[in-house]
This record gives C-alpha cells, structure tokens and sequence, in this order.
C-alpha cells in the first residue's frame, strides 16, 4: 500500500509558475515510477509527464514540453513539478501517480489531485 499526496495547487495568472509536490509514504519510493496526469472539467485525465525511479528518465506530453519539468527527490520520497509559463488551458486538477515498471502501463496507486486554475 502506498499513500500519495499532493500540495501545491493554486490560483496563478497566465505566465506565471507553480510548483506541486506529491509526498508519498508506505513504499520504497526510489523504486517506482511517478507520473502526473491532470484532468479539466468535462475532460479525460491526461498524461503531463513521467519519471524514473532514479530519475535518470523522464518523459512529457507535448502540451508541456519546455515549460514544465518533472523531478524527484527519493530521500524525502517527495516529487515534483515545476511550471512555468502557464496557461489558461493548463487549468486542471493535478494528480499524481506511481507504477511499478516505466513500460507497464498501469499506475496502481493515485493521490487525491490538487487544483491548478490559470487566469487569463
């Protein structure tokens, strides 16, 4: 069993930067992959972006190529994403994720999500 939690979300004009953090307890962190996924209103949950365990790899959605950046730190079992640039369409409820191998396609455990709102 493994807890996730994510902080971070807020109310951010267009441009501008937050960084969320998902806190996860009851597993050796370093040996899973994380991912985050974000869902609009009256929209599917999509794939933001992804990272190793040991944080050698990462992968993104096009969406957020360039502006946002996934990251790691396996001593606090605590990950991250950094975005900047942000845009209205960004606007979402941020969830992150764990999995066991980065070519499984399955993320067993989520946390609850944190609210993101960018204004125009």
């Amino acid at each position: 069993q493994v807890h996730l939690e994510e902080s971070g979300g807020g109310l951010v004009q267009a441009g501008g930067s937050l960084r969320l953090s998902c806190a996860a307890s009851g597993r050796t962190f370093s040996r899973y992959v994380m991912g985050w996924f974000r869902q609009a209103p009256g929209k599917e949950r999509e794939f933001v972006a992804a990272i190793s365990g040991g944080g050698s790899t990462t992968s993104y959605a096009d969406s957020v190529k360039g502006r946002f950046t996934i990251s790691r730190d396996n001593a606090k079992s605590t990950g991250y994403l950094q975005m900047n640039s942000l845009k209205p369409e960004d606007t979402a409820v941020y969830s992150c994720a764990t999995k066991i191998t980065w070519s499984s396609g399955v993320y067993d455990y989520w946390g609850q999500g944190t609210q993101v709102t960018v204004s125009s």
